[in-house]
């Protein structure tokens, strides 16, 4: 009987990735006659060529594009286990990781958090961080959840999954001074100064979009994925800046902006994604299928989140 040599899978799994037995033998640590012997040894065993050299490289077959894939799940599944069992996810008490993009509105963050803190025994960690950053930590079992305000993107053989939870209109604000503006928009923002966000937010896309589409420039004078950074400085008389309705609409009421107008067909969307898992979180799992984000009223009151189904155990309330 054939056994599976899980260092030689390791081995032939690192030359891939790599893209070569020089990287990979530096990678690993091993020399490069004793890598090839490694793989050579692999392929015997399966009875397989897994790669064939094309012009000084390595390029995978079919077979070694099937045996890739099976590695992936396997190291990932290794992972997982890993991750499962330094977390002790299988006694009572439940541990949720949410990874949060930096500039997801808080008011959504609170929203999730308080919907997990719903279940019995939950222990709660919220991340924040940048896109990559957080959705290579969910691939690695490190997070979770991924809470985004963009459409996901991911390559690779991970699978994952993504669902909207919210969708608010953006309008344009500004400080008291450019209330003027507010007649002949959108054609009076040609030339006025914006903080925008920065370019790897689908907002900042939408923007340039919708202002290309309208036939004006604008001047960008900051820019920031900072939503608080965004408010505070429109505040100040920096810039006009494009938030969402919700959000603007609480310091119009404060007087401290003026809503100039609506950005019309711009919307700033919010995601919850997560990885595909053999052992799934299943607070993760009920989040994923029940929660969404009931939009704020206009006087930016923040609203309670609804849902469509009961949790299994949720929090009971003290006597």
């Amino acid at each position: 009987m054939r056994w599976l040599n899980y260092h030689h899978l390791l081995y032939f799994r690192t030359i891939a990735v790599e893209g070569g037995i020089s990287k990979a033998a530096k990678k690993l640590r091993l020399g490069q006659p004793t890598l090839s012997t490694q793989l050579r040894q692999f392929e015997e065993v399966l009875g397989k060529s897994l790669f064939e050299r094309r012009h000084r490289s390595l390029v995978l077959t079919e077979a070694g594009r099937v045996a890739l894939d099976y590695a992936n799940q396997i190291f990932g599944l290794g992972d997982e286990l890993m991750q499962v069992l330094a977390e002790e996810r299988f006694r009572d008490r439940l541990h949720l990781t949410i990874g949060v993009l930096d500039s997801v509105p808080k008011v959504c963050v609170a929203a999730l958090a308080r919907e997990a803190l719903r279940w019995e025994g939950c222990e709660l960690s919220l991340l924040e961080g940048k896109g990559d950053e957080l959705f290579r930590d969910m691939f690695a079992h490190h997070v979770d959840l991924v809470l985004t305000n963009h459409t996901p993107s991911y390559g690779g053989p991970e699978r994952a999954y993504a669902k909207p939870i919210a969708r608010f209109p953006v309008s344009v604000f500004g400080a008291p001074s450019f209330a003027p503006l507010a007649k002949g928009f959108p054609a009076s923002l040609e030339g006025q100064p914006f903080i925008l966000p920065t370019f790897h937010s689908k907002l900042r896309h939408d923007l340039d979009h919708a202002f290309k589409t309208l036939g004006f420039n604008v001047s960008s004078v900051v820019e920031t994925q900072d939503t608080s950074v965004q408010k505070i400085l429109a505040i100040n008389g920096a810039g006009l800046v494009a938030i969402p309705d919700f959000s603007g609409m609480e310091l119009v009421k404060e007087r401290k902006l003026v809503r100039v107008g609506p950005l019309a067909g711009v919307h700033e969307e919010i995601w919850l994604v997560a990885a595909a898992r053999r052992i799934e979180n299943p607070l993760a799992s009920s989040l994923m299928k029940s929660f969404r984000f009931e939009t704020p009223s206009r006087q930016g009151l923040p609203a309670s989140p609804k849902t469509r189904q009961s949790r299994p155990r949720p929090r009971q309330k003290q006597e």
